[in-house]
């Protein structure tokens, strides 16, 4: 561990910029306490600068709400590209099949 090293906390439950339903997604999604650390550079303040930034980052990515995936409805041609690689299983399937006895 240098010196320099810096560790910036976040209390997501003592937070008044957050109202009660940001609140309740970070706690759900990152935890009561958010917690970033940063030894990277050779100055405090430059680490300072870091560690504020990966915070900042981990915060907007606890109250990102993930975009509804819209179901979509297959093509017309993907479903008859299916069907007809189907016709052709069963064909070569029936291929490999012994050939019925002649009466």
């Amino acid at each position: 561990m240098t010196a320099s090293r810096v560790e910036a906390v976040f209390d997501v439950e003592a937070s008044r910029r957050l109202d009660e339903r940001q609140r309740e997604r970070l706690v759900w999604r990152a935890g009561p306490v958010i917690t970033a650390v940063a030894q990277d550079a050779r100055g405090q303040a430059r680490n300072r600068e870091l560690a504020l930034g990966r915070l900042a980052e981990k915060i907007a990515a606890g109250l990102a709400t993930p975009v509804r995936r819209r179901p979509t409805r297959p093509t017309r041609a993907s479903r008859e590209r299916r069907l007809e690689e189907k016709r052709r299983a069963g064909d070569r399937k029936r291929g490999r099949q012994r050939p019925a006895p002649e009466s």
